[in-house]
């Protein structure tokens, strides 16, 4: 799961980038509007947390901007401002939660819980489903045919990916990038040892592959 968190207070920043992190969450951090802007149209975020008071372009016409832009992500509001018409404002303009500054980092935590479990375009907002391969994000369960499989960490976080990118093309880059948070070292094999493990747990005992390898490329997971 990857968050985007747009905040200028740095105490802020690190306190919920740690525990996020913590928390098992990969997160990218942009410290005003503009750049907030920039990354919320150029990646895909499971999950955004937006300041109202942004130097260079408010959190109010971030959020708007997205929307208008047909940006889906859910959004949640962290503000210092605890008025009821400013945190209806914050709603109307396309936020889906507004948590007023200071906070309890477990009911963060919570609240992007609930905004995942929901936020989701899938029928069933905590799973996914390919063909007979089902992942639970609740659970942590992964199956196939009803199948238990045991995924480490990791592994279970490569697939939840590719199965968010069914059909797609993923690459070496974008896992690092969405799994590992950091940039991509061509000098390195994590990738592809992870993905090697996991292929031989999803697909060995079972006539029909689901994930290939595109030379050059990366990998794609199909029904």
């Amino acid at each position: 799961m990857r968050i985007l968190l747009i905040e200028d207070d740095q105490k802020i920043v690190s306190f919920v980038k740690k525990g996020l992190e913590e928390s098992g969450f990969a997160v990218d951090h942009a410290a005003d509007g503009e750049e907030g802007l920039h990354m919320a149209l150029l990646e895909p975020y499971d999950v955004m947390i937006v300041d109202l008071m942004l130097p260079k372009k408010d959190g109010l016409s971030l959020i708007e901007t997205l929307r208008q832009q047909q940006v889906t992500t859910p959004i949640m509001i962290l503000s210092a401002k605890r008025s009821v018409e400013e945190r209806v404002l914050g709603l109307q303009k396309g936020s889906d939660d507004y948590l007023v500054k200071p906070f309890a980092f477990t009911e963060l935590l919570a609240r992007i819980r609930a905004l995942l479990r929901r936020g989701t375009s899938n029928v069933n907002s905590h799973s996914l489903q390919i063909g007979n391969l089902y992942l639970d994000r609740l659970s942590y369960t992964v199956t196939r045919d009803e199948k238990i499989i045991d995924l480490k960490p990791k592994e279970f976080d490569i697939l939840e990916y590719m199965m968010k990118h069914n059909g797609q093309v993923v690459t070496r880059t974008m896992l690092m990038e969405h799994v590992w948070n950091f940039q991509f070292d061509p000098t390195t094999n994590v990738v592809d040892v992870h993905m090697c493990r996991l292929r031989d747990k999803i697909d060995k005992q079972f006539d029909h592959k689901m994930i290939h390898t595109i030379r050059g490329v990366g990998y794609v997971i199909k029904e």
